[in-house]
């Protein structure tokens, strides 16, 4: 069945209006008919079984038949610290992170950011990021969506709260295994094309991070939250 989200209270045995968007996606671009059915979530947890009633030149409406809980999220927790990077590599790792799993979305600027936005003037971008996480949530089947946290300057996040465990992709000469001290509720930092420097680094070690690298080859930013994400995925289930 197709799968939407749509920001509204849905209880089951009730009707519901569709919104703008899942109207013009569902009975205008796919051309739905009474009686189809489909899955709406709502971002509050689990999902919802509807079917059609009802469609109009510009409006909808649906029959809320059934509830179900699952989240599908996985077993750990994980707040992802991205330095912003140009075109689409953003919209990339941000579409894969979601479907990885990650809890929300920290973007970051530093000394070797490509990307200077300021909200106050460019709330579209941020928009159009958290379209794309929701994007990706209805097409991997999370029913959570992650927030996308406006842009903030790397040594201010560093001096926010953060999860206990805290991870960066970095050079590290240690040979041992850092994932064996991890806890599920954890920072994930990733710089940008241009590599976090020295100093960024240190900043962040100072505050307890642990550089993470993952073998030999350098990973572009936009891959580097797949691979770590897929590794983090595979270490708390196994």
């Amino acid at each position: 069945m197709p799968r939407f989200y749509m920001e509204a209270t849905l209880t089951v045995d009730t009707s519901a209006d569709l919104t703008e968007t899942v109207f013009h996606h569902w009975c205008k671009v796919l051309r739905a008919q009474v009686g189809e059915k489909a899955t709406l979530f709502n971002g509050q947890g689990g999902e919802y079984d509807v079917e059609l009633i009802e469609v109009n030149k510009k409006t909808a409406v649906v029959q809320v038949l059934s509830f179900n809980p699952d989240n599908r999220t996985p077993a750990f927790t994980a707040l992802l610290g991205q330095v912003m990077s140009k075109g689409d590599r953003m919209d990339y790792a941000i579409q894969k992170a979601v479907e990885l799993g990650v809890s929300s979305i920290q973007l970051l600027t530093s000394e070797r950011c490509e990307m200077r936005l300021k909200y106050d003037r460019d709330q579209k971008k941020l928009d159009h990021w958290q379209g794309v996480a929701i994007a990706a949530c209805e097409q991997c089947g999370l029913n959570r969506v992650p927030q996308i946290l406006a842009p903030m300057p790397l040594e201010k996040w560093l001096a926010t709260e953060l999860p206990a465990t805290r991870l960066v992709l970095a050079p590290n000469k240690d040979e041992s295994n850092v994932l064996n001290k991890a806890t599920p509720d954890l920072a994930l930092l990733i710089g940008p094309e241009g590599g976090l420097s020295e100093a960024e680094i240190a900043a962040a070690n100072h505050i307890g991070f642990v550089n993470w690298c993952i073998g030999r080859r350098v990973l572009r930013t936009e891959t580097a939250p797949v691979v770590a994400l897929s590794i983090l995925n595979y270490h708390f289930v196994a």
